[in-house]
């Protein structure tokens, strides 16, 4: 049964349909062939480009945009994607803002740094638009790897154990490939089925067979994988959600923000998505605003976003959260919450404050709430995973976990910083290793 079939106040329908798709167009729209040139000449092509430096997957930012400057872009996409193979989607996700763009040398100097991610985007687009895959396989040298997540470190992997000839097969739990690309970012940060139509594209390097449905640990496991094949690399991400720990959280209501993002996105019609007309949500990361915007444009009446610490501490960058507050919702900081009150569904939130150092104050408010949204991080879940570092796999080096011959990349690593980028970045280098590792082996 649905939240909207037992708490009246969560129903579909709150805004027009042509209001709600508006809603959800473009946050950045594509830049046209002019706007493009403009945006690349502001470019001082820096001999020592800090942006460089920023950029995760050290793509060549003044080259790629030189050559967008010459009226190349295609060729200005290889540069991208030989560095970060999902350089169109980490165009449209990635917080430039505070990674290349923040170091760009117009940013120091005026204020206004070179448009790095909407240029990326530009170039990307066209050489997909041209249905081309810029990448020759390897003649195929007989060698097996299992990756297991189709997620951004996984397909990241998988890509370059190809191009290198390995012939590689992604094990992924849910029921299609993309990870939280396909289930986990704001559907204004991905249109037009953008992460689904990016896999096909990245699949055409050819050499790799993606098997929907097989989750580690159920329907297959790690044993079984390395007896079969001749390495593996684990981009499972984070699996579970953390529990609020407090009674009555599981009111009708109460969802973990994870789901409601991922129904949101696989949703044919958003109009027939239900939403609440008091939206509570907790936690002050990305995942919290990207919960907190897309229950407002469904048309929630209020929507507030409540974390424990100061804004300064959020994890959400400044941008995301002037995103949240333009849209309408209202951010409270260092508020704790201490109780979910209703009967049988919730009703209120109560939260107390708190100082910097999570020191209650006493001072305690509720906030009347039909629907509440829980973003308070995410665990690992498996059971017989190689060694640990606190709750995520332990790494040395480029991914290489304490089991000989597994490897693992992205968030469910140990020492990222749960980006997009950054797990493209992981996958890549853990299949350079992973190659350099077979070669030597013979």
């Amino acid at each position: 049964m649905t939240d909207s079939a037992l708490t009246p106040g969560i129903v579909a329908g709150r805004l027009e349909r042509e209001n709600m798709i508006e809603n959800f167009t473009d946050l950045h729209p594509p830049l046209d062939n002019h706007e493009a040139l403009v945006a690349a000449d502001r470019c001082y092509f820096c001999h020592d480009a800090p942006c460089i430096t920023a950029c995760p997957t050290s793509i060549d930012i003044p080259l790629f945009i030189r050559q967008i400057a010459t009226g190349t872009p295609e060729a200005a996409a290889r540069t991208i994607l030989s560095q970060n193979i999902l350089g169109g989607m980490c165009a449209r996700v990635c917080p430039t803002e505070t990674l290349c763009e923040e170091a760009c040398v117009r940013e120091a100097a005026e204020g206004a740094p070179v448009q790095i991610g909407r240029l990326q985007r530009y170039a990307t687009d066209v050489l997909m638009a041209r249905g081309v895959h810029p990448f020759a396989r390897a003649t195929p040298g007989g060698r097996r790897v299992a990756v297991v997540g189709a997620g951004p470190a996984g397909l990241a992997c998988a890509h370059r154990l190809a191009m290198h000839g390995h012939d590689v097969t992604i094990f992924e739990a849910r029921s299609k490939p993309g990870g939280l690309n396909e289930f986990g970012i704001a559907a204004y940060k991905s249109t037009d089925n953008f992460a689904a139509r990016e896999v096909a594209w990245l699949l055409q390097i050819g050499g790799i067979s993606v098997a929907t449905g097989r989750r580690l640990g159920r329907e297959v496991t790690l044993t079984e994988l390395q007896q079969d094949h001749d390495a593996v690399f684990l981009g499972i991400g984070l699996g579970g959600v953390n529990a609020l720990g407090l009674a009555g959280e599981d009111r009708e209501g109460m969802r973990d923000a994870v789901d409601f993002i991922a129904d949101l996105r696989q949703a044919e019609d958003l109009a027939r998505l239900p939403v609440g007309r008091d939206v509570v949500v907790i936690g002050g990361g990305m995942t919290a605003v990207d919960a907190a915007v897309q229950a407002k444009l469904l048309g929630a009446l209020n929507v507030t976003l409540v974390y424990r610490r100061g804004r300064d501490r959020m994890n959400a960058s400044r941008f995301e959260q002037d995103l949240a507050a333009s849209k309408g919702v209202r951010i409270v900081t260092n508020a704790t919450p201490i109780a979910v009150h209703g009967n049988g569904a919730v009703r209120e939130v109560e939260f107390e404050y708190s100082d910097d150092v999570l020191t209650a104050t006493g001072q305690r408010f509720r906030l009347t709430a039909d629907q509440v949204f829980k973003a308070i991080g995410q665990t690992l879940e498996g059971a017989n995973l190689p060694a640990l570092d606190g709750r995520k796999i332990a790494v040395t080096g480029p991914g290489r976990t304490s089991l000989p011959g597994v490897w693992a990349g992205g968030d469910c690593a140990a020492g990222g910083d749960d980006l997009t980028v950054t797990a493209v970045a992981e996958g890549r280098n853990a299949a350079e290793d992973i190659h350099a590792t077979l070669i030597a082996e013979g």
